[in-house]
């Protein structure tokens, strides 16, 4: 049986419509939503980009005298050891993170899939923009910034792309988020209102999702 696929507008860059491009509808034509592995993908994302810089001070790094403050007995106070005492105001944490905690999480590779596929045929209803191609006669901000309004590309804008398009990535660093078409992630698809992906890169996507 053959595989099903759907069609999606190709634009060019002056926002005219130039043809389609057929996909996978097993890539961008989801039908049953998995939220649960959708969720789960955002949570691994957003722990993985976390780092391990809270520190506390413990009892042998709070500057300080080591001396006993009184004597052990006789003073009807309790007893005390040293100033560092975690008991004492300035004194070292005890529980406190130590700068090696670790927040990294995993999700497996077939969960991770299905969890893009889901989202990205959400975004392919309604927020994906396919262009022919994304080659720029020369590095202008301002004239891609009129490309993006001629293809509607308005709001929070992530393109996609190879990393060896020097003239789009220069034109287009300062204005929207860049991806490479193979590290796209599955908080990047939901947090961005728009994705522009040229015709060979959405193959990519689809080759690499299958």
């Amino acid at each position: 049986m053959a595989e099903k696929s759907i069609s999606l507008p190709v634009v060019n860059l002056a926002g005219e419509k130039v043809g389609t491009v057929a996909v996978s509808s097993e890539v961008f034509g989801v039908k049953d939503p998995n939220s649960q592995v959708v969720h789960d993908a955002v949570v691994v994302y957003q722990a993985n980009l976390r780092q391990a810089t809270a520190k506390t001070k413990k009892r042998h790094d709070v500057n300080g005298s080591g001396i006993k403050p009184w004597r052990q007995k006789g003073t009807g106070r309790a007893r005390a050891g040293d100033r560092q005492s975690p008991l004492w105001v300035g004194g070292g944490n005890v529980f406190g993170p130590d700068g090696h905690q670790n927040y990294k999480l995993s999700q497996n590779k077939k969960a991770h899939n299905l969890a893009l596929r889901t989202v990205l045929s959400e975004k392919a209803a309604k927020g994906l923009i396919v262009v022919e191609d994304l080659e720029l006669a020369k590095v202008s901000a301002k004239q891609f910034a009129k490309d993006l309004k001629a293809i509607k590309a308005d709001g929070k804008v992530l393109v996609v792309t190879s990393g060896d398009n020097e003239k789009l990535i220069l034109s287009a660093r300062n204005q929207v988020a860049l991806v490479e078409p193979t590290n796209i992630a599955v908080y990047d698809v939901l947090n961005f209102d728009q994705i522009v992906v040229t015709k060979a890169d959405i193959k990519k996507i689809e080759e690499a999702l299958k």
